[in-house]
């Protein structure tokens, strides 16, 4: 036995080291190509740091529906892996590990993906996939690789030549006819995360059947090993640039309801890109709509490290501070902000007394969708007629208010799970209800032609989001898009600006029509292997013992979306997973849901008010009714396992 085997069996017999970390090393080493990963492995073994080994190898990153996503690099970064360094300060090789974002995870899934893409194809034709990457550490790297891979096992890629935002790929992927493609990007993470975002070829992120066929390729492969194909077998690598640009661009400004608003309208904006991808495209197609744009210098550099916030997150309101400070300064009437890879957006708006005032993702998505609503009635592109046929859809954490509003209009909503895949889901069931022989190439419609195809045929799609700051407001890509939801919002401004108020009055008046409701989000963080394992033992624990009185309030109904069989508007049985609304006799209710991206299980506090009233009262007495419910499930989930 090795010296390195014998110090992990001592480890694996202390306590020290997890025994699948013990198998993982072993696999790991015997799989790699790297010579830094038994570099790295000894001299974290030598200095004794088993609980960073543990986090690295306690087992091996899986492929799932998101695809993967995970440190690239370690809370202890060894000399092997430090090196000489990369750009913007980090070290020049990812971080070794089976539960970690690196060349041996980043193999294994695109590989699994290339044979996957092969066996849709067909042997009539090579796969083509598409490759995109925000700014964060090594993902030009990563997504180099994967193009070279995918070109050496005999597929055709596209890479766009610099960083670009995820729903740009999603749209991409439409465009080219492509059989799938690739971000690399954690999205809003911290720093020292990357991800591996798999799409199908209908630009949504992959699901079943693909999803279990994809994972199931990957799973199988071992090693980072692999051969190219014969020379003339081998694929092609295309640079994607400008002219994608311009074609993304010229689709999202068809969002545009009604242009004719923008003109005049001199809004003043603050934008900012949080380091990442967004202001690439929104900043000049702002600017060329007659907005007067102000970015933040500090931010508009793309760097990985996000050097100016704590969190690249736009949820988090101290990450739009910036701009806010720069919004003071200027007399700027909106901030905007998205994340690394251009799929969330924050906003920062002015209120009647001039102060700038923090939107939710609920109040964002609520205040578009009633816009658009009302602007689609106002064109006449909705009647009574036909407003059966519109729909919006969101995800079941998403603000009732939503429901009030779709209501209001008569229109349709559909609830889906979190994650824009379910919201995709729903896009795709709608195109494909439309007969062939009328749809013909769908993706080289207008989208007034789809809209019309959509109303006479299926169900005409107004607008979709969901709580955590993702908005889309066309079909055309299939992907939460906040260079579209930038826009969109814009177009609200210019409206509000029209008829003279502010956001937030606007926001009231529809709060006055359709009830008072707050959602509030709260988390609880749990790192590492033992993260894991307690994040797990909580979630189990209310699906096991379900209160049945909070905060004096009798539970009305439990739903367990991992054991019951539930259906949504349409009839649609909703797929399984960890998730558990508690409904409360009073009005108010709570989900609680393990975070599939992050290491934190996530609480969704919601509460409501009917219309009429003082509504200054009503969101005093709301607030406070939220703010005890958290006080009782902190409390409550403390003594849980």
């Amino acid at each position: 036995m090795s010296a390195l085997q014998e110090s992990l069996t001592a480890a694996v017999a202390n306590g020290s080291l997890l025994e699948s970390a013990k198998t993982n090393i072993a696999s790991l080493l015997d799989g790699t190509t790297s010579a830094i990963a038994p570099l790295a492995i000894q001299e974290l073994v030598d200095a004794g740091e088993w609980e960073e080994l543990n986090d690295r190898f306690f087992k091996t990153l899986a492929f799932g529906t998101g695809g993967l996503r995970g440190r690239t690099i370690g809370r202890v970064v060894t000399k092997a892996e430090q090196g000489k360094g990369g750009p913007n300060d980090r070290p020049e090789h990812p971080c070794v590990g089976t539960a970690t974002m690196n060349f041996y995870n980043v193999s294994r899934a695109v590989r699994g993906l290339i044979a996957y893409a092969k066996q849709f194809a067909g042997p009539s034709r090579k796969p083509v996939l598409v490759f995109a990457h925000d700014t964060r550490h090594f993902s030009r790297d990563f997504a180099e690789f994967c193009a070279k891979t995918c070109a050496d096992l005999g597929c055709d890629a596209y890479l766009f030549d610099g960083p670009r935002a995820t729903p740009q790929l999603s749209f991409a992927v439409r465009e080219l006819r492509a059989d799938g493609g690739v971000v690399l990007t954690a999205s809003h993470n911290p720093s020292h995360d990357n991800g591996f975002k798999a799409y199908f070829n209908d630009g949504a992120q992959i699901v079943d059947p693909h999803a279990t066929a994809i994972i199931n390729e990957v799973n199988a492969i071992t090693s980072e090993r692999y051969e190219p194909v014969a020379e003339s077998a081998r694929g092609t690598v295309t640079i994607l640039g400008e002219e994608m640009d311009e074609l993304y661009i010229s689709r999202l400004k068809t969002l545009l309801l009604q242009p004719s608003l923008l003109e005049g309208a001199k809004t003043k904006i603050v934008f900012t890109n949080l380091h990442g991808t967004g202001g690439h495209i929104n900043v000049p197609m702002l600017r060329g709509l007659g907005f007067e744009v102000l970015t933040v210098p500090e931010q508009d550099i793309q760097d990985g490290r996000f050097p100016t916030v704590e969190s690249p997150n736009p949820e988090n309101g101290p990450a739009l501070q910036m701009g806010i400070d720069l919004a003071e300064k200027s007399g700027a009437e909106i901030v905007i902000g998205t994340d690394p890879d251009a799929d969330r957006m924050g906003v920062a708006v002015r209120d009647t007394a001039g102060k700038m005032v923090l939107l939710t993702g609920n109040q964002i998505g609520s205040l578009m969708a009633w816009y658009r609503l009302k602007a689609c009635f106002e064109l006449g592109w909705l009647t009574n007629a036909n407003r059966s046929r519109a729909v919006l859809v969101k995800t079941f954490v998403t603000t009732e208010l939503q429901h009030a509003i779709a209501d209001g209009f008569g229109v349709g909503i559909v609830d889906t799970l979190t994650g824009f895949k379910y919201i995709a889901g729903k896009l795709r069931k709608y195109e494909e209800a439309i007969p062939a022989d009328k749809k013909g190439d769908y993706r080289s419609l207008t989208e007034a032609q789809t809209r019309a195809l959509r109303l006479e045929y299926s169900r005409f799609f107004v607008f979709g989001g969901e709580e955590s700051y993702g908005y889309l407001g066309s079909d055309a890509i299939r992907d939460k898009d906040a260079n579209g939801a930038t826009l969109m919002f814009a177009e609200v401004a210019a409206y509000a600006k029209s008829v003279g108020k502010t956001l937030t009055e606007l926001m009231d008046d529809v709060y006055t029509e359709y009830g008072y409701y707050l959602e509030i989000g709260k988390s609880l963080v749990m790192e590492g292997a033992d993260g894991a394992a307690k994040i797990a033992a909580l979630a189990n624990s209310y699906a096991d013992s379900p209160p049945t009185e909070v905060d004096g309030s009798a539970v009305l109904r439990v739903r367990d979306f991992a054991k019951q069989d539930i259906f949504d508007q349409e009839g649609d049985l909703i797929p399984k997973e960890k998730m558990l609304f508690v409904d409360l006799e009073d009005g108010r209710s709570f989900a609680v849901r393990p975070s599939g991206t992050e290491p934190k299980i996530k609480f969704y506090l919601f509460g409501k008010h009917a219309p009429g009233g003082d509504l200054s009262a009503a969101k005093e007495s709301v607030k406070t009714g939220l703010a005890n419910l958290w006080s009782w499930i902190e409390a409550d989930a403390a003594k849980r396992p």
